[in-house]
C-alpha cells in the first residue's frame, strides 16, 4: 500500500493553520474549509497520511479557494494522522484503509452537493489519490487530480468515469514513472473522459505539499503543479 516514501518528510501540522476554518461536521467529518459557499464549484481535497492539519496542504486548500471554489478538506483519520516512529505504517494503514476512506468520502460529497453547488470535483495526494480514484469510478465526482499517487492500480484508471489529471513524479517508487505512462495510455483509450497526465521531473513522491518552504526551488516546482491542479478543475468544473 505504502512505501517508505509515503512517510518522508512529514510537515509539523497545525490545527490553526490556513486562512480557512475548521468546521465539525461535513458529511459525518470534521473539516478545514476554504472559499465561498456562493461558489458554483466545491473541491474536496483528500490528504495524505499526514492528514489535514499539514500547512502547506492547507495552503493548497486557500490557493484554490481564492481561484473561485469552495473546498473541503476533510479529516479522514479521525485526529489520528500518522505519526513516524510511534507506529509501523502497515499497522496505521490497517486502521485508516483508503477504502473506509472512500466510505466516509461519499457523504462528504452528499453533504456538499446538498449545498447547491452544481460540480463536484476531488484531488488527492499519495493517500488520498485512492479514495479519489474510487471517487471517479463511483460517478461521484465531475473531475480528479491524483497527485503523486499511492496504490491505484491499472484496473482502477480502467474503470474512471471523471476527467482525471495524474501528477507523478521522476522519481518515484510507489509510483514510477513508466506505471503512470501506462495510466496516461489506458486514459487515452477511453473516450468518455477527458484526461490529463504530466511527470515532473527532478522531484520525488511527495513534492506538492511536503516541500521546505524556504527552498525556492521546491516551491516554484510545487507551485508548478498547484497550477496544473487548479487549471483542470477551472477546465472542468466552471
Amino acid at each position: 500500500m505504502a512505501s517508505s516514501e509515503c512517510c518522508e518528510n512529514p510537515p509539523v501540522l497545525n490545527s490553526s493553520s490556513g486562512d480557512g476554518s475548521v468546521v465539525e461536521s461535513i458529511g459525518g467529518l470534521k473539516a478545514y474549509v476554504a472559499g465561498s459557499p456562493d461558489s458554483k464549484a466545491a473541491i474536496l481535497l483528500v490528504s495524505d497520511v499526514f492528514g489535514y492539519e499539514a500547512p502547506n496542504l492547507r495552503k493548497l486548500a486557500d490557493k484554490t479557494a481564492a481561484a473561485g471554489f469552495y473546498v473541503v478538506v476533510p479529516d479522514f483519520f479521525h485526529e489520528d494522522p500518522y505519526v513516524p516512529d510511534t507506529i509501523p505504517v502497515k499497522t496505521w494503514l490497517g486502521n485508516h484503509g483508503t477504502d473506509k476512506g472512500f466510505e466516509e468520502a461519499k457523504p462528504v460529497v452528499e453533504a456538499v452537493k446538498s449545498k447547491g453547488f452544481s460540480a463536484i470535483g476531488a484531488a488527492g495526494l499519495c493517500w488520498g489519490a485512492k479514495v479519489v480514484a474510487e471517487l471517479a469510478k463511483s460517478g461521484a465526482i465531475k473531475a480528479g487530480v491524483m497527485l503523486h499517487p499511492s496504490a491505484v492500480t491499472v484496473d482502477d484508471i480502467k474503470a474512471i468515469k471523471a476527467h482525471l489529471a495524474i501528477l507523478g513524479a521522476e522519481i518515484d517508487k510507489t509510483s514510477p514513472p513508466e506505471l503512470v505512462k501506462q495510466f496516461e495510455e489506458i486514459l487515452s483509450t477511453n473516450s468518455e473522459v477527458d484526461s490529463f497526465v504530466k511527470i515532473f521531473p527532478g522531484v520525488a513522491h511527495g513534492w506538492t505539499v511536503r516541500y521546505d518552504v524556504k527552498d525556492e526551488a521546491a516551491v516554484s516546482k510545487a507551485e508548478e503543479a498547484h497550477k496544473d491542479m487548479i487549471g483542470w478543475f477551472v477546465k472542468h468544473l466552471k
